[in-house]
């Protein structure tokens, strides 16, 4: 299923998963290693270059490496990753824009599969 998310022209910040959300869940454990999900790349090639990206996951920070080494060879950017979060919800709380302009999003998915998301900024 295709979504759309209109969003501001300003710099934005992006927060994603990584097990389920971006690559195939408990890939990481397996022999074969991770699994990027049909889709990530191009979506992560059409976020801005003025955005920041960040990556959470319950993953232990002893997975730092193998971690930060598939990301790179399958050219996913990002800015920061927080490793060792806790495996319950993800919560974002921020204020709106006196304007009105909204400042948070969520977006959820189904473990493992990626849906076309586009982006649009007005």
């Amino acid at each position: 299923m295709e979504k759309e998310l209109v969003l501001s022209t300003l710099p934005h910040t992006w927060i994603f998963d990584i097990d389920g959300t971006i690559v195939k869940h408990n890939g990481y454990l397996t022999a074969e290693g991770d699994t990027l999900l049909d889709g990530v790349a191009e979506f992560f090639a059409s976020i801005p270059e003025k955005d920041m990206i960040i990556l959470i996951t319950a993953r232990t920070s002893d997975a730092r490496d193998m971690t930060e080494k598939f990301l790179a060879a399958n050219n996913i950017r990002y800015d920061h990753i927080i490793f060792d979060a806790p495996v319950g919800e993800r919560i974002v709380i921020n204020d709106n824009k006196p304007s009105g302009l909204v400042m948070a999003y969520a977006v959820e998915r189904t473990r493992d599969k990626w849906d076309k998301l586009t982006l649009i900024e007005q």
